[in-house]
């Protein structure tokens, strides 16, 4: 009889903690991130299971950002979807017009109660994600802008200063050729992201356009413009310097190849993400690295960068304690102290004014230059009409028409004229359909 009271008390004990198990509620949240920034990712998810006991965020990585909004689209068909999606910002007009599969963070902070005040967040950031009445569509997480790296020791080894990145592209080729010549590196300089770097950013940070209609943000029936004289001029560039070794294609995409020729010390110079930082400083182990903001023609005063990174997307079909979960979840994410931990380590942009106090506050900034540097060039004059973003359907599909033009102006199968003119034919093909399907 013991012995029977005993398993009974052993299963009654299973019973209750199971049943305590499965009190919390279980959120799901696809995202793109690997390497360094996937593994912080985790941490801070960890910390905040920890931190509460009413639900459990569970992070699963699905690829590039490409890759994972390709499957939270088909797994929403499906009927098998995330309660979040980490979106690109080049999907931003898509997934606007995806009437019925998305919960707009605005409405659901609203209807979660949630603590949530737009005004919190770096204007530079939110504006790229509310519409036209300026509500918050997705909750900003990972917002980034490139910039230049370069390589110190390199620059010491060619007599240039060790602390003056070039600041046009007329010194960026100067100083090229001056370390190619010295031996310091066999080329000067490579870039992440042809299509986000040298042109979407490269038109912003020259105040040219990128489409009509304010970049898209002023409707559907928006055309791209990128193939005006000064974004001619630069591709003719890029494939010039390209014959002669002073620029290293990195390949399409993200440019896959562009780090390593960097790291390695092959390139002096590299262009990407800010939130390469922590792969860059992880990975440079040879060198000192220095920081710059990206270079402009010298005759064109520089405007702003736009932003990169991604965005939390909420989807509709769960339920509304898995919808608490995520407003909760949305507010740790936002804190201060999580938002500046992500920024310091990553090179993200910090999303909140706080999370930058903070930062200034314990003297972040003063103890790794360069660090600001995004920020700088973020805000180094108040958005225009072609510096404030871009929103354009079908981008994705865009983008990957760009990288086909870039090749075939390198293979000497195009001029760079004619590249960019097929580029916005292509491309406005795709707008045509976009908003021939979503009108």
């Amino acid at each position: 009889m013991k012995t029977l009271n005993r398993v009974g008390l052993a299963a009654l004990s299973l019973m209750l903690s199971t049943s305590v198990a499965f009190a919390a509620t279980e959120v799901t949240w696809w995202h793109a991130m690997g390497g360094e920034l996937g593994t912080k990712l985790e941490e801070i998810v960890a910390g905040y299971n920890a931190s509460q006991s009413d639900y459990v965020v569970t992070p699963v990585y699905k690829g590039s950002y490409a890759e994972t909004m390709t499957a939270a689209i088909a797994a929403f068909r499906a009927g098998e979807q995330p309660e979040i999606v980490q979106v690109f910002e080049v999907g931003t007009g898509t997934m606007m017009a995806a009437k019925g599969a998305v919960y707009p963070v605005y409405q659901l902070m609203a209807d979660m109660g949630a603590e949530f005040n737009p005004a919190d967040y770096l204007p530079t950031v939110v504006g790229y994600y509310t519409d036209t009445e300026g509500n918050m569509l997705s909750m900003p997480f990972n917002s980034s802008t490139p910039i230049l790296y370069y390589n110190k020791t390199a620059f010491e080894k060619a007599g240039l200063h060790p602390n003056t990145p070039p600041a046009t592209w007329e010194d960026l080729e100067a100083y090229s050729r001056k370390i190619m010549e010295s031996g310091a590196a066999s080329c000067g300089f490579t870039t992440g992201w042809i299509s986000w770097a040298q042109l979407e950013n490269f038109s912003a940070w020259h105040n040219q356009p990128i489409g009509t209609l304010e970049n898209g943000f002023g409707g559907l029936d928006t055309e791209l413009t990128v193939n005006g004289p000064l974004q001619v001029k630069h591709w003719e560039n890029l494939k010039k310097w390209q014959d002669e070794g002073v620029f290293s294609y990195g390949g399409p995409g993200g440019g896959a190849d562009a780090p390593a020729t960097f790291y390695t010390g092959e390139c002096a110079m590299y262009m990407n993400s800010s939130a390469s930082r922590a792969g860059v400083l992880a990975n440079a182990k040879d060198f000192e690295v220095g920081f710059g903001m990206l270079p402009h023609y010298a005759d064109v005063q520089p405007q702003n960068s736009i932003i990169g990174g991604a965005t939390l997307w909420v989807l509709q079909g769960a339920d509304e304690a898995q919808y608490k979960g995520v407003a909760d979840f949305f507010t740790y994410l936002s804190s201060p102290e999580v938002q500046a931990g992500w920024h310091q380590f990553s090179g993200y942009l910090p999303i909140t004014q706080a999370a930058y106090e903070l930062g200034q506050s314990q003297g972040y900034y003063e103890a790794n230059p360069g660090s600001d540097v995004a920020i700088k060039q973020m805000t180094l004059n108040p958005p225009t009409e072609n510096s404030k973003g871009l929103r354009f359907g079908n981008y994705v599909q865009i983008r990957d028409v760009i990288d086909q033009e870039f090749q075939a102006l390198l293979s000497g199968d195009k001029s760079a004229q004619q590249a960019l003119d097929d580029l916005v034919s292509r491309g406005n093909q795709m707008l045509r359909d976009f908003q021939a399907a979503n009108q």
